[in-house]
């Protein structure tokens, strides 16, 4: 930057040097052209008292005029340059000032200070517009920072309780000479379900990560999935915690196509299904649903604690169980919400969420549906599949609500 300037001040210098010299070269040769052009004289004239043939006279004249615009010339020309170089070293420094706030501004910047702003203000013109997209990406790198800090943060507090238990547990069994058959099985099932906790953070975290880092999927990474079809499988699945806690299900798995991918599609179901049984209450209930269109549409509904309003838009955030406290011997990493939102976003679409009156929570998804019949998957005989429920498709004995 401090050559620079320099640089663009010697190129407009020299082209004004230039110029100004072709100009003095055109005027010189047009005055002795002009004069040289006009008619001579015929005879003599008497030039200071001495008779002259009219055309040595013309002559002479000429020759006077290009000394003239000559003389001329030689003392403006410097005068033309010096005033060119100032102009454009003060033209040059006041279009380049932007792009040093920009920068001193960058060089400035660190993982600790990303607050700072180049905020050029009034200026115009593209140096002012890079200074704003740069304004502009360091707004996206400060919230990425923080939510990075955040993330780092909580993930270690996590990590830190079921480690403290693993670490607890063995120094206390091993300090007990009497432990028996019976206290080393107990001690290794609490160890079974420490390490179980850490992996689900661990694969939570791994899960989470690869899905906000690739952003949206693009269309090669898309296949034509039902979403009815993943809700009737997980429903499945979760079938023997929803006995074990008396839960209530009623289910209307329509046929919603889209185009996504499938893992993590399931997995987002998975996750409304598992947090919609895992902060229950014994014996309440759970409504799960999908709905085709052009924007298909997933929804779960559950019982369970109730949540004030500022608390549902918390849910989202990672480690974040609503009302249940963090340390708490609870099933889960508290990740599950923000898969599903990471999902959603990679998809395109969107998750709203509501506090049930009376207590529990409706997650409502929305991604772009499958308009064309023929993208979507086939049945098992090779016949594409309707709106209609597949007669495949058999849910779990669940018990209406």
């Amino acid at each position: 930057m401090h050559r620079l300037r320099p640089r663009l001040t010697a190129l407009a210098t020299v082209l004004v040097a230039v110029v100004a010299a072709l100009l003095l070269w055109l005027g010189w040769m047009l005055v002795g052209s002009a004069v040289a052009g006009t008619p001579a004289l015929p005879g003599t004239v008497v030039v200071d008292g001495v008779p002259v043939p009219a055309e040595t006279a013309r002559d002479a004249i000429a020759a006077s005029a290009r000394d003239e615009v000559l003389r001329a010339g030689l003392i403006a020309f410097p005068l033309v340059v010096l005033a060119g170089a100032v102009t454009a070293w003060v033209l040059v420094g006041r279009l380049l000032d932007p792009l040093r706030q920009v920068v001193d501004t960058a060089s400035r910047l660190s993982a600790n200070s990303l607050d700072e702003r180049v905020a050029l203000g009034p200026a115009r013109g593209e140096v002012a517009e890079l200074a704003m997209a740069f304004d502009a990406m360091l707004d996206r790198l400060q919230a990425a920072f923080d939510a990075q800090r955040r993330f780092v943060a909580n993930a270690g507090h996590e990590l830190r309780t079921p480690l403290a238990v693993l670490r607890t547990e063995v120094d206390v069994t091993l300090q007990d000479p009497d432990a028996d058959a019976a206290e080393l099985r107990r001690m290794a099932e609490v160890v079974r379900d420490a390490g179980r906790r850490c992996d689900e953070l661990v694969t939570g975290l791994l899960l989470l990560a690869r899905t906000e880092a690739t952003g949206p999927l693009s269309g090669a990474d898309r296949d034509p999935v039902d979403l009815a079809e993943l809700l009737t499988g997980e429903l499945s699945v979760i079938a023997p915690d929803v006995t074990a806690r008396a839960l209530t299900v009623r289910a209307d798995p329509r046929t919603a196509p889209v185009a996504g991918n499938e893992p993590l599609l399931r997995r987002l179901v998975a996750n409304l299904l598992e947090n919609a049984v895992r902060h229950n209450r014994d014996g309440g209930w759970i409504e799960a649903g999908c709905a085709p269109g052009p924007v298909a549409q997933l929804r779960v509904v559950s019982s369970g604690p109730e949540l004030a309003p500022d608390q549902v838009a918390e849910l989202f955030e990672p480690f974040r169980r609503g009302p249940v406290a963090r340390t708490a011997h609870t099933r889960g990493s508290g990740l599950g919400l923000s898969i599903v939102r990471a999902v959603a976003e990679a998809h395109g679409g969107a998750v709203t969420a509501e506090a049930v009156p009376g207590g529990g929570l409706e997650v409502r998804v929305t991604l772009p549906g499958v308009d064309d019949r023929d993208t979507v998957p086939a049945a098992d005989d090779g016949s594409p599949v309707t709106g209609r429920r597949s007669a495949d498709r058999r849910l779990p004995a669940f018990p209406d609500r």
